[in-house]
């Protein structure tokens, strides 16, 4: 009968770094996706409130790999939801309901999030 051994030395720093490199990834791609939805212009724009000072990262569950584009003003889930409405596109120009919907999967342009998020984690990380 033959015996084998084996040791096995994890490196707790580099595990917390590359946990961290995680988190930090993914706030930014929140982040990047936030400004990547007001460059486009697809939100509904009056005084601006609702993109710019209403609509926020909450990182708040961030550390357990959730993040959450918020929009606070009363009115947002309205507007979201009635594509119908006929939207002012002075201030811009692709204004509409529904303005995630792009950004969803099966949306032109649903792999921007899992892109972002890797060029971001191995920038981190410098893998």
């Amino acid at each position: 009968m033959i015996k084998v051994g084996s040791v096995v030395k994890l490196n707790f720093p580099k595990i917390r770094q590359l946990t961290q490199a995680q988190v930090s990834a993914l706030e930014q791609t929140a982040e990047a996706l936030h400004t990547e939805v007001v460059q486009e212009q697809v939100m509904p724009r009056d005084t601006g409130n609702l993109q710019n000072e209403s609509t926020f990262v909450d990182y708040s569950e961030s550390k357990s790999g959730k993040v959450t584009l918020v929009s606070s003003t009363p009115y947002a889930r309205r507007v979201y939801f009635h594509p119908e409405y006929h939207f002012q596109k002075d201030e811009n120009k692709n204004a509409r309901g529904e303005w995630y919907e792009d950004w969803l999967p099966g949306g032109k342009k649903s792999d921007f999030a899992i892109n972002a998020y890797k060029k971001l984690y191995r920038r981190l990380t410098g893998l």
